[in-house]
């Protein structure tokens, strides 16, 4: 038996220094000094929230507090009803702004309708909330939390924060976390003064009535402005473009000064220029590391995707279609699952996982630069270290004992995740020269925070894209499995009804082309790009039907793993008699297909049923490439079963007089009367399916603007009647960024 080892054996280096912020000054505080306790609460959907409530209880011990931490979901190892110590909540946010799965039960418990106003009089707590702005519902898993919390009588003692993953978690997380050591300690000392009786947050205390009037009525709206985080990515982007212009005008000195005709230098990923070049850096605390990591070469008998496919059904893929022309920008395909033998019964608006691979071409590349391949086949034995300072670590749960190598790096690990700051300044200790180190340390420190986000958050940078910016740098298969992040499955929409269909389940997707830039090279999405390569044997082409030969020989199916995503509240209204509209522009038309169907078949089986006027709002680039489903939806016109096809096409030249719109919120703008009529008096419900970063936002704005026209109120009213449509579940979204 051959055993390798791999243990990360590194120096704790740390630089603290006093950190500023209005009206306080919070210096280092040491272990002896204060021995206070507090609780974390952490509810996570993808492992960011627990990551950063990870931090937190890492930092605790550094100012001088003993901590625990806990998943909210581990409801035995906590009781908020008898806690007399500050409770941290860290929150992300799911879906349509819903708390992440952890985290329902808890909020399901903490709205209970029988539980007094005075329930959690004696909690103080602080809340930071994770979300991203490309959403509408930015933050709302924690705000949801918060709200509630404050209803029950709990008490702040530190402003929520409201961290945007559309611009980078870490502009608001950073400066959160080292303003709230001080915010405890404060909190902690009027707990004890006040007997937990009249006690009055710091935040409170700080802030003027009108601007704690405004804020309580910003959140009771849904429509609450972080401040705080407008201030923190203006600051950002004028230091960004400071730098930039500070560094071209000394390089382009340079040159003159030297006689140079070459264009001046620009920053890159692996390069940067003054004055970040030449700054004294502020480099956070080196990860303590927790795992040891052990191949073995013994024979191991398991199942490709065995500890990872629980709850996940395997199904054949029986038909596969390219739905775009050859030469449309983005290549369309719509996946048949046989799901005739399987226990998995949906409705029209559910959605679904589906499990995928790394890329093989990837995992053989990172084994490679690991020295790893001649272990690909060994088993991976893990263990923690028995003197590691990381509290509450543990091993992986998605690993399973007898893992191989190649295993893990295939389904374990999301080796295409962004690398955190955390796991680049690990990534500092194993680096051997030292203009590489040194910018590895640039970008993980916080006057490096414009290049993070520039040259590695923006373009997506991974691992192996690290690696390859940094030849010297030579990470161990440890600090991989402590850093990367569960590989996640990926979400789909169904575009069909088993009611129409039985045993069928539709999807369509595009394949996601990611093209070459300096920080990596061309690559497609990774379960579009896998699923492409799966179908490929059985891919119908655009606008033909294979038929089977008698001479061909039979194909073997491809298959994929999948699970039904729960609680969906995308779905069509209860009462058929009510009006819908439906917004689903590219392959956000998808959901809309199986309403249709359904409708179609319920219609069949009840010729007197009643159902209200149906509108759809289509748009792609060019009609006669990536017009999706338009004969199924052109039937549905002629059937009765849709009323309304409204159909824009942004990149066709209209040879109409009057300019035809170009995008579905044109459209909308158009029919602006009749979408507020079915909303505002007929009580109609609102649908939208597709992309969230431009389409799902332009769509809102229109929605505001056509409410506020219609009613002749001004913007802001507009926008509270639009927030009170989501709140009663009649504006729906289902948007992906």
């Amino acid at each position: 038996m051959v055993v390798i080892c791999f243990r990360v054996i590194s120096r704790y280096v740390s630089q603290r220094r006093p950190y500023c912020v209005p009206g306080r000054l919070l210096s280092t505080v040491m272990p002896s000094e204060v021995t206070s306790r507090f609780l974390i609460l952490y509810g996570s959907q993808r492992g960011q929230a627990q990551s950063i409530a990870e931090e937190i209880l890492e930092q605790a011990k550094e100012h001088g507090f003993v901590a625990d931490i806990s998943c909210l979901s581990q409801a035995d190892k906590y009781n908020l009803e008898k806690e007399t110590n500050p409770v941290v909540f860290v929150v992300s946010t799911t879906g349509d702004g819903e708390p992440p799965d952890t985290a329902l039960k808890f909020v399901q418990k903490i709205k209970n309708k029988s539980l007094s106003r005075d329930h959690y009089a004696h909690l103080h707590y602080a809340l930071l909330a994770l979300g991203d702005t490309n959403y509408q519902n930015f933050c709302n898993g924690g705000k949801t939390i918060d709200r509630r919390l404050q209803e029950l009588g709990a008490k702040r003692f530190y402003a929520t924060g409201h961290a945007d993953d559309g611009v980078g978690l870490e502009i608001v997380v950073e400066p959160w976390i080292e303003g709230l050591w001080e915010a405890i300690r404060e909190a902690l000392a009027e707990m004890a003064q006040s007997n937990q009786q009249g006690f009055a947050s710091p935040e409170s205390a700080q802030s003027s009535n009108v601007e704690s009037a405004a804020q309580e009525n910003a959140e009771s709206t849904g429509l609450e402005v972080n401040l705080h985080l407008m201030k923190l990515r203006e600051s950002d982007s004028q230091t960004s473009k400071q730098v930039a212009s500070s560094a071209s005008e000394r390089a382009e000195t340079e040159l003159k000064a030297v006689g140079a005709t070459t264009a001046p230098l620009e920053a890159s990923l692996m390069r940067s220029l003054p004055p970040l070049s030449e700054s004294a850096l502020s480099v956070p605390a080196l990860p303590p590391p927790y795992l040891n990591v052990c191949l073995v070469d013994a024979p191991v008998e398991q199942d490709s995707t065995s500890c990872i496919k629980e709850a996940f059904q395997e199904v054949p893929i029986s038909k596969a279609v390219q739905l775009t022309r050859g030469d449309a920008v983005k290549t369309a395909i719509l996946l048949e699952l046989d799901i005739s033998d399987q226990h998995f019964v949906y409705q029209p608006g559910d959605s679904f996982d589906v499990l995928c691979p790394n890329s093989p071409s990837e995992v053989e590349e990172l084994l490679q630069r690991l020295k790893l391949t001649e272990q690909r086949n060994c088993c991976v034995e893990l263990q923690l270290h028995k003197d590691t300072k990381k509290k509450a670590a543990q091993i992986p749960a998605y690993i399973s004992e007898k893992s191989v190598l190649q295993h893990v790096l295939t389904w374990c690990l999301e080796i295409r995740s962004v690398p955190k700051k955390a796991f680049i300044r690990a990534l500092v200790e194993h680096t051997e020269k030292g203009d590489e180190k040194r910018r590895l340390q640039e970008l993980c420190s916080k006057q490096g925070s414009a290049d993070y986000n520039r040259f590695v958050r923006d373009p997506n940078v991974c691992i192996l894209d690290l690696l390859r910016a940094f030849p010297s740098c030579s990470p161990p298969l440890s600090l991989l499995i402590e850093h990367l992040p569960k590989l996640q499955p990926r979400s789909y929409s169904a575009a069909s009804s088993s009611l129409y269909q039985p045993g069928k389940l539709h999807f369509v997707f595009n394949i996601v082309e990611f093209p070459a830039c300096p920080e990596h090279p061309e690559r497609r999405g990774l379960c579009t790009g896998w699923l492409a390569d799966l179908v490929s044997p059985i891919l119908q082409p655009y606008g033909k039907t294979q038929a089977p030969t008698e001479s061909s020989a039979p194909l073997s199916l491809p298959k994929v793993n999948v699970r039904l995503r729960p609680g969906s509240s995308f779905r069509l209204p209860s009462d058929n008699s009510l009006p819908v509209v439906m917004v689903g522009p590219g392959t956000g038309v998808a959901p809309f297909i199986g309403f249709l169907q359904q409708r179609e078949k319920e219609l069949e089986e009840n010729q007197e049923a009643a159902f209200g006027e149906t509108w759809l709002f289509f748009g792609c680039r060019h009609k006669d490439r990536e017009f999706l489903f338009r004969e199924e939806l052109e039937r549905f016109v002629g059937k009765g079963i849709l009323t309304h096809l409204k159909v824009c096409f942004s990149r066709d030249v209209s040879e109409e007089s009057e300019p035809s719109p170009r995008y579905v919120q044109h459209n909308l703008l158009l029919h602006s009367k009749h979408i507020a009529n079915i909303l505002l008096k007929e009580k109609g419900y609102f649908y939208v399916c597709g992309d969230a970063k431009n389409m799902a936002k332009d769509v809102n704005d229109a929605l505001v603007e056509i409410i506020g026209t219609e009613l002749q109120m001004d913007k802001l009213e507009s926008m509270k009647t639009v927030a009170d449509l989501r709140e009663e579940k009649r504006y729906l979204q289902d948007i992906w960024a």
